[in-house]
């Protein structure tokens, strides 16, 4: 059965680990300041934990990101067939996985507050499953779903918030997705058993906006599933435990490309980079979904027989 993990706080104390037990928490003794120190050093205790030992009720403590700002932070782009048809892409012609990074400080919890900047006007949002790396990889290994347990140590809930009047216009990933708050993780950090491993694509992503559904989708329909990601990136550079791996998301993002493919074509060949834009941001102004202040945002990922619940996140747009 898998261990469930939260990151916490008591009114101002330090944050502290502990064990989910249904409504209760049992604390962890050890002082771990890290993501990857709670997994290189932690999970032994919390494993060791019995319901018996959870005292702290969940309803009483604030909640922090389970993923501390000091990891990398990498994410995956279009990565799901369904989002990539919405996107005006062939699946079967994408023969390269997308890799980008946010900055970690863009890290926030998974309740509360995203704060649109003032200039940004296309706020979109990004279901997504992470995955936390449970050891050092300093050289290439090779990574395939019987083994991945071995390499990874837990799954989250992550919401790639996005600038798109940001990303698209400058080709910038980085910028559009790396504000302040840009990037909720958590609530918890679910630790599967190797078999719950093998089960990644039964996981089931859900996404409401004021509790109009936006997401629903598999995690089965990846292209580059955990385990190839992570073997390509492990040819890239070194990987410590704790950091964090954003996997793609399903879609019904607010932003989708022209559904004509000669206005498509026109728009890529025949118009200057400068009005292009300022078609697509006319035509986009119209388009309701984007998130506006006052929005409430419920995104979930679990296996729809519930053995797997990875949470929910609940969080409030406002304007800066």
């Amino acid at each position: 059965m898998a261990l469930t993990v939260i990151r916490f706080s008591r009114g101002d104390g330090a944050p502290q680990w502990g064990g989910l037990f249904g409504d209760k928490v049992a604390p962890l003794s050890g002082d771990y300041s890290t993501t990857g120190d709670l997994i290189e050093h932690g999970l032994e205790e919390a494993r060791a934990q019995q319901a018996a030992d959870a005292s702290l009720p969940l309803a009483e403590l604030k909640l922090l990101a389970p993923v501390t700002a000091n990891q990398q932070f990498l994410c995956q782009g279009l990565n799901y067939r369904c989002h990539l048809r919405e996107s005006g892409i062939n699946p079967d012609h994408v023969s390269f996985n997308t890799l980008f990074t946010k900055a970690p400080s863009s890290i926030t919890t998974a309740r509360g507050d995203i704060v649109r900047p003032s200039h940004v006007r296309l706020l979109d949002y990004e279901l997504e499953l992470g995955v936390v790396l449970g050891r050092r990889i300093e050289g290439p290994v090779r990574i395939d779903d019987s083994n991945l347990h071995e390499y990874a140590a837990a799954l989250t809930v992550v919401n790639d918030i996005s600038a798109r009047d940001i990303q698209l216009p400058q080709t910038q990933f980085y910028k559009g997705k790396s504000y302040r708050g840009f990037g909720p993780v958590g609530p918890y950090l679910v630790v599967p058993t190797p078999e719950e491993w093998r089960k990644l694509g039964e996981l089931h992503l859900r996404l409401t906006v004021n509790g109009e559904t936006r997401q629903d989708g598999y995690a089965r329909d990846m292209i580059y599933r955990p385990a190839q990601t992570l073997t390509e990136l492990s040819g890239l550079h070194d990987l410590a435990p704790g950091d964090l791996l954003a996997t793609g998301t399903p879609a019904g993002c607010a932003a989708v490309a022209p559904k004509s493919k000669i206005l498509l074509w026109a728009l890529k060949t025949l118009v200057s980079e400068r009005r292009k834009w300022a078609l697509y941001f006319k035509a986009q102004a119209k388009n309701t979904r984007y998130l506006q202040p006052g929005d409430e945002m419920v995104a979930s990922i679990r296996t729809d027989d519930g053995l797997l619940d990875l949470g929910e996140q609940h969080h409030r747009i406002v304007q800066a």
